[in-house]
């Protein structure tokens, strides 16, 4: 890796996002991090002097054509995007909104297009490198995540589709599918859970409300520490034969290998046994 490349990385702020963006750092790669702030702007700056804070929004068009013309302007040869922004929505879908709905596709499914968009024409001038964050909810969609794990079961596809639209270029793209990952996005998604809004459900939601907090609480202890999803991100990016998929994670490989394989009741009853869900009256 070398001065004159650079690799941008979106969703930079926190987790999986900003510990590539250091780690890259620091191999000697200069890294544009997405941020929406100044003041995570201003605090990822501090962490490397390779790494170059750039205001992004992945749902904000304007946003996203002044980031790729910043990252044009410095001069530097683009090697890679690391696809990483992403939010969680959760609750039972019967009360999920359509607003909430066209927020987690506008930011992990049109949001990750548009920014790929606009950094395609860079990207091919050095045959670089594509890299979606996606997960193991693209492979095994679990009740009452639902908007979350459609979104990456599209993303999945997406990717699918763009690695054979590009592989003409020599643009490789790859999926990273981690498991349960010790980030933030765990305790953002209990805030969302502990609204009164999901209290004030009907009883029958109420024993799913209190498995699904004591599951995050339980995943964000015991899940794997981002460093292992930006060591899957980094292979990705640099090495001589990327591969498509990066199932990362012990949970991700039984998973994301195993499970979907299994009859659809077998698996209705393994998620309904782990959510404490009733069965049909």
């Amino acid at each position: 890796m070398k001065q004159d490349t650079a690799v941008v990385v979106t969703g930079a702020t926190t987790g999986i996002g900003a510990a590539t963006a250091i780690t890259l750092a620091m191999s000697g790669t200069i890294v544009f991090a997405g941020v929406r702030t100044d003041a995570d702007a201003n605090r990822l700056a501090e962490q490397h002097p390779n790494v170059r804070p750039v205001r992004l929004d992945v749902t904000d068009a304007t946003s996203i054509a002044g980031a790729a013309e910043t990252v044009r302007a410095a001069g530097v040869r683009l090697s890679g995007l690391v696809n990483n922004a992403g939010i969680v929505i959760a609750g039972p879908l019967e009360f999920v909104s359509e607003a909430e709905l066209r927020t987690q596709f506008d930011v992990n499914v049109v949001g990750q297009i548009a920014v790929t968009q606009a950094f395609l024409p860079q990207l091919r001038e050095t045959r670089g490198r594509i890299v979606f964050v996606g997960s193991i909810s693209g492979r095994i969609a679990m009740p009452f995540i639902a908007p979350y794990s459609a979104s990456k079961f599209a993303l999945r596809a997406l990717a699918d589709a763009l690695r054979l639209e590009l592989e003409p270029d020599g643009i490789a793209v790859s999926l990273i599918e981690p498991g349960s990952v010790k980030t933030p996005i765990w305790r953002k998604g209990r805030d969302l859970l502990y609204h009164p809004r999901w209290r004030a459900l009907p009883e029958r939601y109420q024993d799913v409300i209190r498995v699904l907090l004591e599951q995050s609480e339980r995943e964000e202890r015991s899940g794997i520490p981002p460093e292992a999803v930006t060591r899957a991100i980094t292979d990705a990016l640099y090495s001589r034969h990327p591969r498509p998929n990066y199932l990362v994670g012990v949970t991700a490989r039984l998973g994301g290998t195993v499970v979907p394989l299994l009859p659809t009741r077998w698996r209705d009853n393994i998620f309904r046994k782990a959510m404490r869900l009733g069965g049909r009256k």
